[in-house]
This record gives C-alpha cells, sequence and structure tokens, in this order.
C-alpha cells in the first residue's frame, strides 16, 4: 500500500510526464501532498494525496480513488482517457 504520499504522486507524475505535451499541459508541484496539471494559467486538473485515497479536481467536482485499489498506473491511465476525451470535445 502507498502510505508515503510523494511516493505515489512521484509515480503518477512519472506516468503521465510523456502525455502531457500532446495536450499542452505541464506540472506544477503544489506542496508534498498535491500537484495540479495546467495549460498556461489555466488549472486543468488538480491532484491530491489525501492519505487513504487520491483526490482528483475537475471541472469543480472531485473524484476520490482508493489507494489500496487504484494503483499510480491506473489513475494515470483514468487521466489521460479524461483528457484525451476533453481534448475531442474541443477539436469538434
Amino acid at each position: 500500500m502507498y502510505l508515503d504520499m510523494s511516493k505515489y504522486l512521484d509515480e503518477l507524475k512519472d506516468i503521465l510526464r510523456p502525455h502531457l505535451a500532446k495536450y499542452g499541459l505541464k506540472i506544477l508541484p503544489r506542496g508534498q501532498s498535491q500537484f495540479s496539471l495546467v495549460r498556461g494559467s489555466e488549472i486543468v486538473m488538480t491532484i491530491r494525496d489525501a492519505q487513504e485515497v487520491v483526490e482528483l479536481s475537475y471541472k469543480q467536482k472531485k473524484y476520490s480513488y482508493d489507494k489500496w485499489y487504484t494503483k499510480p498506473e491506473h489513475l494515470a491511465h483514468t487521466i489521460i482517457n479524461v483528457l484525451e476525451a476533453q481534448e475531442k470535445q474541443v477539436s469538434s
């Protein structure tokens, strides 16, 4: 289990990093337990480690993922799918 907050987020960032340029996003660290995905000065998504769960804030909604079940690679896949769907909406 991921008890070390920064380890879970570090793994998540490492998985996301190669995909972000495609969406014009960068990682903005916000303390040890959270980071945001930003496009220019706009915060697109915030990911926060809340001990037992990881909270993802996107479009004024908050989603919680249990770290027992949601490994960093699974959450990264979810985030990339959301970004991909958003990109398709913008371009259509």
